[in-house]
Formats: C-alpha cells, structure tokens, sequence
C-alpha cells in the first residue's frame, strides 16, 4: 500500500472513530494462549555437522524468489570470511564459524518462521501473518513501511528497499511458500548436497534432532536451537559448538508478542488520533509557510525600493557630471577657437608686413637707378 493511500485511509477511518464516539477498541497482541500451533506445521532442521558452506542454497533461494545475481559467484568461497546478514537481494546467506578442531562450521541464515512471530505482532496492518503451515508470509499490498516489523525482530532478519523511492518494500524469506503450495520442498532444502538441510513436519524433525544427538555422544551439543527459542522457530538447528558462537542469539523461551501485547494494546489509540496531529502539523506548517511567504515579500520589496533610490541617486550623479563635462568641453573649444582665430589674424598680418616691405625696397631702388641714367645723360651733353 502506498503511504499516501494509507493516510488518507487513516485519516477517514480516525474521523470516522472521533465522529461516532464509539470509542477505540483495544488490541490483543499473539501470544502463547492466543495462537493456535498446528501440529502438522513443517520446518527445516539445520545440521552444521553436514554443511560444508558450498552456497548452493543461496543460488537457489535467488532463483526462486527471483533476485539478482551477486557480484562474485557463489562459488567463490572467500565472501565465508565476512560476516553477512540476509538483504534485500539475498534471502539467505551462509556465513563462517571456528570449530573445535581445524574444521570450521558453517551456518545458514534466513527467516526462523517463528511460531508467535515477532514481525506479525508489531505489523498493525497485517502485512505479515503466520499461516497454519508454518510459513510466515508478506503482503506487499499492506505494506505502509513503518519497518516495526525489522526492530521487533529479535534474529534481524527483514531488509528494507532503501532504494526506492516510490513504494519501497520489506523483503524475507517465505520459507518458499508458493512452492509449498505446489507440493514441492523449499527450494534451499531440494538443491543442498549434503543434507544438511531436512524439510518435514516440525514435530518429526524435533524428534530427528533428539535421536542424532542421542546417538553420537559428544557431536551435537546438547540444544536443539529454536525449539524452545522465543516460544520456537519452524526452522530448527543442531550445532557441534554452542550456538552463539555461531552467531545465534541468545534467547528465553518467552515470546515477543507476550512482552509487547501492552504496549501494542496502544497502537490503535494512536492510530486513531494520528489524523488529528497530522492536521494540526499541518496547520502549524502552512502557517510558518504563510508567514515565511510573507517576510519574504517585504524584504524583496524593501531591497527593490533601496536599489531603486540607490539607482536614482547615482543617476542624478550621473547626469551631473555629464553636464558639467559638457560645459567643459564647451569652455575648452571656445578657448582652442579664440586662439586659433588669433594665430590666424597674427599670422596675415605678418605677411602683410613682410609684403608691404618687400614693395618699398623695390621702389627706392627703381628711383636710384633713374637718378643715376640721368646724371649719365647730363655728363655725356656737356663733352659733346
């Protein structure tokens, strides 16, 4: 389900609620007197004293849920070094332990099945239920991605899809319900080489594991793993070493939903007044928007009228200075014409000057030269 449509669903169903005064009915957690244990239920039994870490049930479990490949092939043993967990991509993982001896001791890791599981407990949708077969399955349809379902769970085992954004998801194992439906084996148990890994009722597993370890003294330690484990598991584990030192939490036999009945008896109350707080978020909200909006406005219109007389007065300064250069340039070509206009004038005169000398030298001497020709002529008279 999407967020969205969850909401809105929630908000209808509280004012619904509020409206009818009927009041809000008090949940009731699983617990051990609640739920009803179907004795035909199946399982898996885990014997680490057969597994050899080949990642064989990993390959097949990618199949057939339909996940993607992982970067180094499977059967590249090196990625035992590092301690893994169940993703989003890998349903089940098997990881690498010390033994006793120089043989070390692998684990598979995937969804217990619990028989009052933990994750159906805290999901207040329902998106995980616990069938009558054993399998604990997901409705993806359901899902409003809270992700109560990855803190209740005391094995860590739901992942969620981080990476979408749209409608992201909570991915596990379903103990390969589908194919339970069919008739088949989980598809882990069908490929494993050594059997190491047992499908068949629960009960009668229970009772395999009690007959291996009676029969080879000092192999088994003596716990069957999820048994007894958070009020038990559908899978089950026989180990050579103590199992938290194959990474198994230690457990009482109480199970989570008998200690979160009372606080999950809450969740509808909550959910109920949930569209109320959301409203009034809401109203806050649009109100710091408004308000924010409005602050905004006035300091774009008091920095708009700043630039503007900013603008205004180094316009006026502009203009000023234009008209007094203006007026200097004026000035100065006024003076540049006068001086010209008298160099000019200066300039003729000279050459009137120098013109009217120039005709007085000529003419003395013109008067010299006839004043000489006549005395010549009265000389040249007298002898004759």
């Amino acid at each position: 389900m999407h967020r969205r449509n969850f909401l809105k669903l929630l908000g209808i169903t509280g004012g619904v609620a509020a409206a009818s005064g009927t009041g809000i009915h008090k949940a009731s957690a699983a617990s051990a007197a609640s739920v009803k244990r179907n004795p035909d239920a199946v399982g898996v039994l885990h014997d680490s004293t057969l597994c050899i870490g080949c990642r064989r049930c990993e390959e097949a479990c990618a199949v057939v849920n339909n996940r993607p490949g992982p970067e180094k092939p499977y059967d590249n043993r090196a990625v035992l070094d590092t301690k893994r967990r169940p993703s989003v991509d890998s349903y089940t993982v098997v990881n690498k332990y010390p033994g006793q001896g120089a043989r070390p001791v692998f684990r598979k890791t995937q969804c217990n099945h619990c028989q009052e599981p933990a994750c159906a407990s805290a999901c207040f949708v329902k998106a995980f239920t616990k069938t009558p077969e054993g399998p604990v399955v997901y409705d993806p349809s359901l899902c409003v991605g809270c992700r109560y379902c990855m803190i209740a769970c005391p094995f860590t085992i739901p992942s969620y899809d981080y990476d979408k954004v749209l409608n992201p998801l909570v991915h596990k194992c379903t103990l390969c319900a589908p194919r339970l439906a069919e008739g088949k084996q989980p598809g882990c148990v069908e490929v494993c080489p050594t059997g190491a890994l047992l499908f068949g009722k629960r009960e009668e597993l229970l009772d395999i594991a009690r007959k291996r370890i009676a029969d080879a003294p000092g192999k088994y330690v003596k716990h069957i793993y999820g048994e007894k484990e958070v009020g038990g598991t559908n899978w089950l584990y026989l180990s050579p070493v103590p199992h938290e030192e194959l990474g198994q939490p230690v457990l009482d036999a109480t199970s989570v939903p008998e200690l979160t009945s009372g606080a999950l008896g809450s969740v509808p109350m909550i959910a109920g007044l949930w569209p109320v707080l959301l409203t009034g978020a809401w109203a806050i909200t649009r109100r710091k928007e408004k308000v924010s909006e409005e602050e905004r406005e006035s300091a774009v219109s008091a920095a708009l009228a700043k630039a503007s007389a900013a603008n205004a007065e180094e316009l006026r300064k502009a203009l000023e200075k234009a008209a007094k250069d203006k007026e200097n340039a004026l000035a100065k070509a006024e003076k540049d014409k006068e001086a010209a206009v008298a160099a000019a004038l200066a300039e003729a005169k000279a050459a009137c000057e120098a013109a009217a000398d120039n005709a007085g030298g000529t003419d003395a001497a013109g008067q010299e030269q006839a004043a000489d020709a006549a005395n010549a002529g009265t000389k040249d008279g007298g002898e004759s």
